[in-house]
């Protein structure tokens, strides 16, 4: 109850120090792996941050632990925190191995950092190729179709159904342009936010991306890749099998894979294996191939389980690399299709009246 209750409170309470969180984890891992006690390491952090918010969160955390409150328990109250992060930091305070899991964290989190990076920046050719076609398009539409329709509105010929189309739109629009163009923008930019960001509709933006040639090889590769990195050394760190599924859960950014994991902790706290929760769950080898799928039950059965699934982690990682560098040449062709199919319902709405306007001109 607890749990659900931290993450519907206040989901915007730290929203935008993901770069000073990334900064603390990484330095308290370093500073603390130094010898330096933990307060004095918060001081030192502290001091060295520019935000005004993430200041006030360093400096609670401080007076907590001073006060005699655990460390992770002050680290879990701050919000800023996954629960696999607090669950290694917890573990560690308790088993003595507080160093070790700190460096724990500081590389899951830096392996986090790369994943998202590597998705950004797969994602922002095409965004930025449809974003300049809406942006032409509009720009067409408002300034351009109203003085085209003027001049085939006067001509004295049977207009084509695209020119029809075309004059009507380009007279709306030069009517009501002002109003409908910022309208359009604003409705494309909600749009995408609810089919690719809103918690509750983005699986729709999920299937369009694993549908999508190229990009659904990337989303595969870099979250088998999380898969794991993320299980295979928060089980060498000491959780339980049940508590790395639910931490792993609750940081993979895609439904379809949530609801796996879900699958396979539930399955598992029931007393079955890695291959029963596989082969339970319909088309797991979509989400997870067969062939690693072989390879974590070969794990589990010979108790290498960490180590194979790091190797898992290691090898997906290099595989996603080599699918970033061509995913641009694999997109290229689709987005010139899509554009040209635009440029080109336009010129057949331009030319093809004129060539009809030169035939009735022809004395024959």
């Amino acid at each position: 109850m607890d749990k659900q209750e931290k993450k519907i409170k206040n989901p915007f309470a730290n929203f935008g120090l993901s770069k000073d969180r990334d900064y603390f984890v990484e330095n308290l891992s370093t500073l603390v792996s130094s010898g330096m006690p933990v307060v004095d390491a918060l001081d030192a952090i502290g001091g060295e941050i520019r935000s005004k918010r993430m200041k006030k969160i360093i400096n609670t955390v401080k007076e907590e632990i001073e006060n005699g409150s655990a460390i992770w328990k002050a680290l879990e109250r701050s919000g800023l925190f996954k629960d696999y992060t607090i669950s290694l930091i917890r573990l560690g305070e308790s088993s003595g191995r507080l160093v070790e899991n700190l460096k724990v964290v500081s590389v899951e989190d830096q392996k986090e950092r790369i994943f998202r990076s590597k998705l950004r920046s797969a994602m922002m050719y095409p965004v930025f190729v449809m974003g300049i076609t809406v942006i032409i398009g509009v720009g067409i539409a408002w300034f351009i179709l109203p003085k085209l329709a003027t001049v085939f509105g006067q001509l004295k010929i049977e207009l084509p159904l695209i020119t029809k189309i075309l004059i009507a739109v380009g007279a709306f629009l030069g009517q009501y342009g002002q109003f409908v163009a910022p309208a359009f923008i604003l409705f494309v930019i909600l749009l995408i936010y609810f089919i690719f960001f809103f918690a509750k509709t983005k699986v729709f933006g999920e299937i369009i991306l694993f549908l999508t040639p190229g990009v659904k090889d990337l989303m595969k590769e870099v979250e088998i890749a999380r898969f794991g990195y993320l299980l295979g050394t928060l089980l060498g760190a000491g959780l339980t099998v049940t508590q790395a599924l639910d931490s792993l859960s609750d940081a993979t950014d895609f439904v379809k894979y949530r609801r796996l994991y879900r699958h396979m902790l539930v399955s598992v706290e029931d007393g079955n294996s890695f291959q029963k929760s596989f082969s339970s769950f319909k088309n797991s080898s979509k989400l997870i191939p067969m062939p690693i799928q072989q390879l974590i039950v070969t794990g589990e059965k010979s108790g290498s389980l960490s180590d194979t699934l790091i190797k898992i982690g290691e090898n997906f990682e290099n595989k996603s690399d080599t699918t970033t560098k061509n995913l641009t040449i694999i997109l290229e062709p689709i987005l010139l299709v899509i554009v040209w199919f635009g440029v080109l319902a336009v010129a057949f709405a331009v030319i093809l009246p004129i060539y009809g306007l030169i035939g009735g001109l022809n004395p024959n």
